[in-house]
């Protein structure tokens, strides 16, 4: 097994990229970790869809106050000045283009930037997209956190994706267990992988031509558990 970062070390890295006064909705699943890891000297405004804003972390466990949730049904906590509104309300803040940033996991990303991340197509599958669609094309910028391969090794960055499609070209930037790859113009382009992988591994492991091997740095992130 080749060295990887734990999806809450993906989730630190991923914060160092958010920008002191961005609007950040985060997705379901893996992109709930982030608000534990913004940078002290950063203020970061946290939506959730389901009508908040200023969210912090995660509450330890003697202050789960569950009529305090996120999107995901997860224990949130509030911060000083956060607030509540209608769902309506969340939704004209993400359609109206006021979400700097959103984080949304997925099942596939394309070399073009687009995003698969609601069905895989299954007898099992959810009905619809949902908010994931509104997000992927009313933010200003798509950071997705997700596992490079699946648990049976397929890969999830691709030349295009065979999935539904959430948008069509909206990704910046991919942050996996293995490496950080922004999808520029030209192509994904690695900015950062970790050490205990090489370029050769990363792209064996990833469905589409990598740009990078020259330029790309060593993606580190502290020990968060």
């Amino acid at each position: 097994m080749t060295d990887k970062l734990s999806r809450r070390q993906v989730a630190w890295r991923l914060a160092q990229d958010i920008e002191d006064g961005n609007y950040v909705n985060l997705g379901i699943g893996m992109p709930e970790l982030v608000a534990n890891y913004i940078p002290d000297d950063r203020e970061i405004v946290f939506h959730s869809e389901n009508g908040i804003l200023g969210m912090g972390c995660e509450p330890r466990a003697n202050k789960v106050d569950y009529d305090l949730i996120n999107a995901g049904k997860k224990p949130v906590t509030m911060l000083p000045g956060g607030a509540f509104f209608h769902h309506a309300d969340s939704f004209g803040m993400i359609r109206g283009g006021h979400i700097d940033v959103c984080v949304l996991g997925a099942f596939q990303v394309s070399a073009v930037g687009d995003l698969a991340n609601w069905s895989t197509g299954g007898p099992d599958a959810v009905p619809a997209v949902g908010g994931a669609m509104d997000l992927a094309v009313g933010a200003r910028k798509v950071l997705v956190m997700t596992d490079h391969n699946t648990k049976k090794g397929d890969f999830k960055i691709v030349d295009d994706c065979s999935y539904p499609l959430t948008g069509a070209g909206v990704v910046n930037t991919v942050f996996t267990d293995i490496a950080v790859i922004d999808i520029l113009e030209g192509g994904p382009n690695v900015r950062e992988k970790v050490a205990g992988v090489s370029f050769d591994e990363l792209q064996s492991r990833t469905g589409t031509e990598l740009a990078g091997a020259d330029t790309c740095s060593e993606l580190l992130a502290p020990d968060v558990g």
